[in-house]
């Protein structure tokens, strides 16, 4: 064992928790997927670290149900994604999992109809039966491919299930290299690989021949590790090479990234601000750089995948049908009186304490942001007092692209935080939970926010993995008795929405409303959260802020996005930073300045229904400069006019592009 492997083994077993196991990041609660790989980690040596692999084990059989599965018991009971981990965990140490594998093989995705993601999937194979990350939703790579592994593992190399699942995985490959978390082409644009479903892919196809998908895979992970800095990105990507080492340029790749792995580890352990190596990340770097040695992933035997007829998938519920809850007759005359006592209570809910919103004209990026937004602020500082308080801010990060303007502004960030200091904040924090991209990490640093957090001193969270939390939701357009937010929003004194003035492909437009799909965690609703679309957008969207309505919205007009949004735009200059504790009203006013009538959207009819705020103008007083003067027409998406409600007072159809 070389002195590397045994430094992150040591570092990894130091951070075990005392009641044993690990969260994903340190002092969390023990979550199951770190805690199986960290026992897989440390398995290498047993005898060494023989009372931390017992209380690793111990906390993942915490979460061990009565019916084989694996699930998070403080969270989402439909989220059985890990049970694929823990059979993987369970085989590779011996330990019998018959009840485990059985309740892995009767797990299936659905394929949802009306999903407009699944409508526009049209380059990939929908009927496909693979694994979700939650029960009753669709077939997605990352939990398809962990299946696929533990089953291998577990000795069904030839299984029905196992040789679709392989099927499913090619499938969704891209000829050029690698695979995302499902589709290639979304609404007729081309979507990008990711470095970790690629890697979850070719661990699960070792020994399928010939099939060049697995070739360019293998290729876009060498091109991406020449270039990645990213310690998760790096160690999967080292694992799953080493899995592959038939050719000469992925042995080669193979041996360079040890000491890219060494190199990220190091720094990324001298990172406090909750951008470094949590024990997740340190599992991941140990199993990386002992590959040589030992890789608990390979597989021995050939594959082979399904041809023929697919397997039979049981049907799905349609939309605006969704499954009935949980807990028999009791349970669903419960849900049934709770949602008439909340329907009620919504028809009482106090609107907010104001619903000015202030439009400030701000010319770059360049500009005193902090300064900005005191200014704006001097109307809602009564209603809002922040000396002393806990505010968490949520930016809009969704992928990076340097050449496209996606996400909030790191600059526009900085600001927002040096302004909230200087109002005597006792701590700010920047929480997201990006729905394309698991790893956030990866995101924050590349995107320029981390540089802009490690200069003010301010922690991020990572949403997907925080801690859980169970809240009745206060909405029910979804059906969802409840949902489940991260505990850092849920708990925060002050929570304030930055998103960035966007087009949206499906709902119109994404702002400070939309940006609240960041606040679910993805181990609960996995990757891309799309079940919240299944049951449609704008009701997901009104019952999450209803749930946990946000305090202060603050938009990145600066530089707006046009057109394909919210990922495929063309910058729109605005020039506008708008201010408001209705977030209703708020939207509503981006809408004006994008010159999309506000009457049309459906989320913001429905949360005006709901008495979230306003949309009418009349019911909107004006702050700092007109809308007049700031509004500039928008190119919509494509189609657009389906996913639109009809104004009586339009005469010409929103703006589409072409």
């Amino acid at each position: 064992m070389t002195e590397s492997v045994r430094a992150a083994l040591d570092k990894l077993a130091n951070c075990a928790l005392p009641a044993g196991g690990w969260g994903y990041h340190a002092g969390q609660a023990a979550h199951l997927e770190p805690s199986c790989l960290g026992v897989l980690a440390l398995s290498a040596e047993a005898d060494r670290y023989a009372a931390t692999i017992a209380g690793g084990w111990a906390a993942i059989e915490s979460h061990a149900q009565s019916d084989g599965s694996y699930r998070l018991t403080r969270g989402r009971p439909q989220a059985a994604w890990p049970t694929a981990i823990a059979l993987f965990a369970k085989t590779r140490l011996g330990i019998p999992a018959d009840a485990t594998r059985d309740r892995l093989l009767a797990l299936e995705g659905r394929v949802v109809k009306a999903d407009p993601e699944v409508a526009d999937m049209i380059d990939i194979d929908v009927g496909l039966l693979g694994w979700p990350w939650a029960e009753d939703t669709f077939s997605w790579v990352e939990p398809t491919a962990w299946a696929v592994i533990a089953l291998r593992a577990a000795g069904h190399d030839h299984h029905p299930r196992v040789r679709e699942g392989l099927r499913l995985l090619i499938d969704r490959a891209f000829d050029t290299g690698g695979v995302n978390y499902g589709n290639r082409i979304t609404l007729g644009r081309a979507t990008d690989p990711i470095p970790g479903p690629t890697a979850a892919m070719l661990l699960a196809v070792q020994g399928v021949a010939d099939e060049p998908r697995i070739d360019a895979a293998k290729g876009y992970l060498r091109v991406h590790a020449d270039r990645a800095i990213d310690l998760e990105h790096l160690a999967w990507i080292r694992i799953a090479l080493a899995c592959h080492v038939d050719d000469e340029a992925t042995r080669q790749s193979v041996a360079t990234l040890e000491a890219k792995v060494r190199d990220a580890l190091a720094f990324e352990l001298t990172q406090t601000n909750g951008l470094g190596a949590g024990p997740f990340r340190l599992a991941l770097a140990a199993l990386a750089l002992d590959v040589n040695r030992r890789n608990p992933f390979r597989q021995s035997g050939p594959a082979q995948v399904a041809a023929g007829d697919r397997l039979k998938a049981a049907p799905a519920p349609e939309e605006k049908t969704p499954p009935p809850a949980i807990g028999g007759l009791f349970g669903r005359l419960k849900a049934k009186v709770q949602s008439r006592v909340l329907n009620g209570l919504a028809n009482m809910r106090a609107l907010p304490a104001t619903s000015h919103v202030h439009i400030a004209r701000v010319e770059s990026y360049d500009d005193p942001f902090a300064d900005i937004f005191q200014k704006q602020f001097e109307h809602f500082r009564p209603f809002l007092p922040i000396a002393g308080k806990r505010v968490v801010l949520k930016p809009n990060l969704v992928e990076y692209h340097p050449d496209r303007v996606i996400n909030t502004n790191p600059r526009f960030v900085g600001g927002v935080i040096e302004f909230f200091q200087r109002e005597g904040a006792a701590e700010v924090v920047v929480a997201e939970g990006p729905g394309h991209w698991r790893n956030a990490q990866f995101l924050v640093t590349e995107s320029g926010l981390g540089a802009v957090l490690q200069r003010h001193g301010v922690r991020f969270v990572d949403v997907n993995h925080d801690e859980p939390v169970k809240l009745l939701n206060l909405g029910r357009l979804t059906g969802l008795e409840y949902l489940y937010l991260s505990k850092t929003v849920a708990e925060a004194d002050v929570f304030v929405s930055l998103p960035k003035l966007k087009t949206h492909h499906w709902a119109g437009a994404t702002l400070s409303l939309k940006n609240l799909f960041g606040t679910l965690p993805g181990i609960c609703y996995g990757w891309p959260k799309n079940e919240l679309h299944w049951r449609g957008i704008p009701k997901s969207i009104v019952d999450i802020a209803l749930t946990r309505t946000p305090h202060l919205a603050i938009v990145d007009g600066v530089i707006g996005m046009e057109g394909d949004g919210p990922i495929n735009g063309s910058p729109k200059p605005v020039g506008a930073v708008v201010m408001g504790m209705d977030l209703v009203a708020v939207d509503s006013t981006c809408c004006r300045l994008m010159k999309l009538p506000p009457e049309r959207v459906l989320t913001l009819m429905l949360a005006q229904e709901k008495r979230l705020g306003h949309v009418g103008e009349a019911s909107i007083p004006q702050l700092g400069e007109s809308i007049a003067s700031l509004a500039t027409r928008f190119e919509f998406p494509p189609k657009i006019e389906t996913h639109l409600l009809p104004h009586p007072d339009s005469v010409r159809p929103v703006p589409s592009a072409s």
